[in-house]
């Protein structure tokens, strides 16, 4: 059984993201187990680790820390062992070193770089919310089937700007481009929702299920 970790620090929509793995799971005909999770044992045990999250960059990381041991658990499993790893909007802006949202709130430092508000071009508001493209600059298994054009679902007014390039896996235009996707070896993460992304985010949650980094 491929035991899927779902982080539940206060900070994300669990059910609805255990619910579109479940059902990305059924259509690629693959047995896993989710748990909403924040024990650092069962977190161990898992073989796959989803951090979702939303709303402000500073609760959530403040979320995060308040669960004793759950980062030293993360990190154990995504930076020791290496295991499959899937942030989810702000779950993917804490991979950041720090972000600016109403001051400055240190991130995890997986992925180095900053998050900070995204500075549209003009006739478009913020938040920035609902169906975009994504565009692929480079190849990456977690992006392989969406079909051409992919559109997935956003809400967000906040974005991350890697400092390598190499870590962006896809870009979105809003009037300027940003970093719609990230990844760094085991660690993938995503501005847009893949549980409110229909045929495109249950393609993109079937391949990490399978995803062997």
């Amino acid at each position: 059984m491929n035991l899927v970790a779902l982080i539940d620090y206060g900070s994300g929509n669990v059910h609805s993201a255990a619910g579109a793995l479940k059902e990305a799971a059924r259509r690629a005909d693959l047995a896993i187990e989710v748990t909403t999770t924040a024990d650092p044992e069962i977190i161990a045990k898992a073989a796959r680790v989803i951090l979702p999250g939303v709303g402000h960059y500073a609760d959530c990381a403040a979320n995060l820390h308040a669960r004793p041991g759950l980062v030293e658990a993360l990190e154990s499993a995504v930076l020791k062992h290496k295991k499959p790893f899937l942030g989810i909007c702000v779950g993917m802006q804490l991979l950041a070193d720090f972000g600016l949202e109403d001051g400055e709130t240190r991130g995890l430092g997986w992925i180095h770089g900053v998050v900070d508000r995204i500075e549209p071009g003009p006739g478009h508001a913020i938040p920035h919310v609902g169906w975009n493209e994504l565009h692929m600059p480079n190849s990456h298994p977690l992006l392989e089937g969406l079909g051409p054009a992919p559109h997935a679902y956003f809400t967000h007014s906040y974005k991350i700007s890697p400092e390598d390039p190499a870590h962006v896996a896809a870009t979105t235009d809003y009037g300027v481009p940003f970093t719609s996707a990230v990844a760094s070896g085991n660690i993938f993460g995503t501005q847009f929702h893949p549980e409110m992304s229909q045929r495109v985010g249950l393609q993109l949650l079937a391949n990490f299920l399978q995803w062997a980094p």
